[in-house]
């Protein structure tokens, strides 16, 4: 009997199917200073104990991305060891901040099927939750995953694709205990501009770049505990090349956001997001962001705002698709996502 997991195939899921992920995992100061140095984050409320302190919470949390991969990389070898391509997410939700000392779990639920046309691989949709050692939800999310068949002769599942809400409504967003921006440190935040100083429709460019490098890549996924073949074996497509993880172009492209979004500190929610282009080493990552939508909350001091992440490899700003329908070719990611700002 083999004692080697050759990872799920489409043909291996069936609908309701309940996953328990291996590998729980303590985060603690050493995960903030890894993602820190693999990314140029600065929000302050993820930086500094003071800050957040200041802010009501017990001390700076993990950073919101940061935990979000880590519960993402347990689900791997279970869901997306034999992807092509993860395809979008929705409903996502961070329910509890994470502190260092907090050990994550993540629990995944089988939620839709659909075979492709061509009958060698299929669509699979899972609801994933992250809990800590408290059995407490941090957050959950739905993401949708093109995954391989091994046998091209085992039947299709029956279709089922899961309605899922196109934006969260405000009232679906956990906003953490306490958190009170009323005495908002401006300065220490590193920009003057609130919530009010944004409106619908405005287009921010960040300016700045970075390259990516198969190095800090492959330090990224490893830290997260990815195992999805993709990205670690060149053998494994086509065209010889290792395909960057999806979660390290989305954590490039928020700490670029910085610069124009410095005070959008806590991300809430996640409606939707596409990895509309494959990205690989080399390729230099820019972002740009467009103001959704705004809407205030009951904490004090405390608004959402609703931004699309838009990273590109061409450096062109507010385009997204072209005439097709299509995403143009020099767009990396589209992501739509709810976050806290200062009023």
């Amino acid at each position: 009997m083999a004692k080697t997991n050759p990872g799920r195939f489409f043909e291996d899921y069936t609908l309701g199917q309940v996953i328990e992920h291996a590998v729980p995992r303590t985060v603690g100061e050493g995960e903030r200073a890894l993602y820190h140095a693999l990314y140029p984050a600065r929000h302050a409320l993820y930086s500094s104990d003071m800050f957040a302190a200041d802010s009501g919470l017990d001390g700076s949390p993990i950073d919101d991305l940061a935990a979000f991969h880590v519960v993402f990389g347990k689900t791997v070898p279970d869901i997306s060891l034999n992807a092509v391509a993860n395809l979008g997410y929705a409903e996502g939700r961070w329910l509890k901040p994470v502190y260092p000392g907090d050990t994550l779990r993540s629990v995944s639920e089988v939620i839709g099927l659909k075979q492709n046309s061509n009958g060698k691989s299929g669509v699979v949709y899972v609801r994933t939750r992250g809990l800590n050692q408290m059995d407490e939800v941090v957050m959950e999310y739905v993401r949708w995953v093109m995954v391989r068949k091994s046998n091209l002769d085992a039947p299709a599942p029956e279709t089922t694709i899961p309605e899922l809400k196109k934006t969260l409504a405000v009232d679906d967003l956990s906003i953490p205990d306490g958190l009170d921006f009323s005495n908002y440190d401006f300065v220490q935040a590193g920009e003057p501009h609130r919530w009010g100083d944004y409106e619908a429709g405005e287009v921010i460019d960040h300016v700045d770049g970075v390259t990516i490098e198969e190095a800090e890549h492959m330090i990224a996924t490893r830290l997260w505990q990815n195992t999805a073949k993709v990205h670690f074996d060149a053998t494994f497509r086509p065209d010889g090349q290792r395909l960057i993880y999806g979660g390290h172009v989305i954590s490039m492209a928020r700490a670029l956001s910085f610069n124009g979004l410095a005070n959008a500190q806590m991300i809430v929610g996640l409606n939707g997001g596409a990895h509309a282009n494959p990205c690989f080493s080399g390729l230099t990552v820019k972002a740009w962001s467009e103001v959704l939508d705004k809407a205030e909350t009951s904490a004090p001091g405390v608004g959402a705002i609703r931004l699309r992440l838009v990273a590109t490899s061409d450096g062109s700003v507010g385009e997204l698709k072209g005439e097709d329908g299509k995403f143009l070719p020099g767009v990396l990611l589209d992501l739509d996502y709810w976050a806290l700002m200062p009023t």
